[in-house]
């Protein structure tokens, strides 16, 4: 596992379930780890020259398909969380199992948010 932001980012870029999204949607995702300008746009490079994305303008389209198993690389903890999405007050928190490090916590609605299933 890793720590890089960047890596995380494009990780989490590759398992999104939306056909695609809007610019601002997806730095909405983004920023659910980090809001540095810099790493952002660097997180979105990456993606695209490794095919996991294509940007057509103001529009990304994520291309890989490999979406988040919910049973095994969505795991919930009990405890006293943060929402990284929307900075609501957790009991239970939902954190994606990705290669580069695991990534949360979000609540369940912000979850499916996040990954497209809502």
């Amino acid at each position: 596992m890793s720590d890089d932001p960047i890596e995380l980012g494009v990780q989490l870029l590759e398992r999104l379930e939306h056909a695609e999204l809007s610019l601002a949607e997806t730095i909405d995702r983004l920023e659910t780890i980090t809001t540095h300008p810099a790493t952002t746009r660097a997180i979105l490079e990456t993606a695209q020259a490794r095919g996991i994305i294509e940007r057509d303008g103001a529009t990304v389209k994520p291309v890989g398909g490999r979406f988040l198993q919910f049973q095994s690389e969505v795991i919930t903890k009990d405890g006293d969380f943060t929402c990284r999405r929307c900075g609501s007050q957790l009991s239970t928190g939902y954190f994606m199992r990705l290669e580069a490090g695991e990534h949360g916590p979000f609540g369940s609605t912000c979850i499916r948010k996040v990954t497209g299933r809502e």
